[in-house]
């Protein structure tokens, strides 16, 4: 087998592979150190984060769907202060690829300052910012909702980023996810990360009640990679800069099915939460799968469709 590359670039940052776990379903990453080499990982995208520490929404907060699940766990994290301090040079001890902040807030500001925070932390490589979260200024309605409220988001953290990639996690609950990114761009966003996950819904008809507290959360897992490849497809396509892809992937051909479609890097979700292995496991099934298709460099095929 000729000797394969998997390293890809993502705005100056290089990652040996292009495996990323997605934010809240590999915790800050210390928490598997001890279980999995996290160095073969190609970058770990990191719980999100908001300005004060949270306990999140109440529980039950998962509910398992055919194909996926439904979780709303309401951003339970610690908060900034907690990350920058703590958390990433902890990580940093132990892992040396590319660290991704994600960051969550329920205004422009609390977004501005947590991007601030993050992007004076050595440790933090790319800032990947969240816009589905409901803006406390805009009647509780989502920034990545609106091409305005997202580019508002963007260019206040842009302005505080400093040299730092700026990567917008889009909300494909809409209906021109294009018109958003290509808005998210046109602010100076570095890269995007699409797809967050779908809103979704579960009743328990014995109870007659919702099964999550919060009675809708994001919907994620295999059902929705079909919709994530067509919106990584439309977006790569419509703008110049990188993507993210995510959105049910749980396989290597997932992966290079997502490349092709325009990722430059592809980021693993909600199988990490039924196989906390999945990563690694990934990364070591490539170089086969991509000899199989006559594949030398991953970077031959990204947006080839």
């Amino acid at each position: 087998m000729v000797n394969k590359n998997l390293s890809v670039s993502l705005c100056g940052c290089t990652l040996p592979n292009p495996i990323v776990p997605a934010s809240g379903t590999f915790g800050f990453g210390l928490e598997l150190a001890d279980a999995l080499d996290l160095n073969k990982i190609g970058g770990i995208s990191l719980k999100g984060t908001t300005r004060d520490a949270r306990f999140g929404n109440p529980t039950p907060r998962i509910a398992e769907c055919t194909g996926g699940l439904i979780n709303s766990v309401g951003l339970q994290n610690p908060g900034i202060d907690v990350l920058v301090e703590e958390k990433v040079p902890a990580l940093r001890k132990i892992y040396h690829n590319a660290i991704i902040a994600n960051i969550s807030g329920f205004s422009i500001e609390e977004y501005a300052h947590c991007c601030e925070k993050a992007a004076a932390c050595e440790g933090i490589d790319i800032l990947e910012v969240n816009i589905s979260c409901p803006n406390v200024h805009g009647g509780g309605l989502a920034f990545g909702t609106s091409a305005e409220a997202a580019a508002q988001v963007t260019k206040a953290v842009k302005a505080v980023s400093g040299k730092k990639p700026v990567f917008i996690k889009l909300s494909p609950n809409v209906t021109d996810i294009v018109s958003i990114a290509k808005a998210c761009e046109d602010a100076g966003a570095d890269g995007l990360t699409l797809v967050n996950t779908f809103l979704g819904m579960r009743i328990d008809i014995a109870r007659r009640k919702p099964i999550v507290a919060n009675r809708m959360g994001g919907f994620s897992g295999p059902a929705i990679f079909p919709i994530a490849v067509r919106m990584v497809n439309q977006v790569s396509k419509a703008c110049s800069i990188p993507v993210m892809g995510c959105g049910g992937v749980s396989r290597a051909e997932d992966v290079i099915e997502m490349m092709m479609a325009g990722a430059t890097a592809v980021q693993v979700g909600a199988e990490n939460l039924r196989n906390p292995m999945v990563c690694p496991e990934i990364v070591d099934a490539l170089p086969e799968l991509m000899d199989r298709l006559g594949i030398n460099d991953l970077n031959e095929i990204i947006g080839i469709i």
